[in-house]
């Protein structure tokens, strides 16, 4: 996924996690969100694109030739993972939306919370241009998608895996 698109992207969760007077999450003024795009459409092209983009940015590749560090190079792609980041921090409050929420809800919110809140300590970590802290985060943010997935598992039972393969569409950060 291009910076172009996984900044639309973006733009778009952002605007449907909007909430009403006061950050109360209630739609303000007869708004209505439509949640209808099936929970594994959600996931397979907002949440796991954005993720992906993240932890790729991350860490060492063990290759042939050694050990291959996939940290950013550049400003573009320290941005490329604050926005990735941003679009799961984003992705966690959607996943709360009425409509969208999994019984039981209180779990879910939960799981999406932690989502929310460890994407946004990722988004800080990439702000400040910290190897060793994106990779820390990146960690603790896959923990919670496992442990959500362990539970709320995303397709049938006997094929899925708890987090996709990487995508061969999302480019590693430069």
């Amino acid at each position: 996924m291009d910076m172009k698109r996984l900044l639309a992207l973006a733009g778009l969760v952002a605007l449907s996690a909007c909430s009403g007077p006061g950050g109360t999450g209630a739609p303000a003024g007869g708004v209505k969100f439509d949640t209808s795009l099936p929970m594994s459409e959600f996931m397979a092209h907002v949440v796991d694109p954005a993720a992906q983009v993240f932890w790729r940015g991350a860490g060492v590749e063990l290759t042939e030739g050694g050990e291959k560090d996939l940290s950013p190079v550049d400003e573009a792609g320290w941005e490329a993972l604050v926005t990735a980041a941003s679009t799961v921090a984003e992705a966690g409050n959607a996943l709360q939306l009425q409509g969208r929420a999994l019984a039981p809800e209180a779990e879910w919110n939960r799981f999406a919370q932690e989502m929310t809140a460890r994407a946004l300590d990722a988004r800080k970590a990439a702000d400040s241009r910290d190897k060793q802290a994106v990779f820390d985060t990146g960690g603790r943010l896959y923990e919670t998608c496992v442990a959500c997935h362990a539970k709320y598992v995303i397709g049938p039972p006997a094929t899925a895996k708890p987090l996709p393969d990487f995508p061969a569409d999302v480019p590693a950060p430069k």
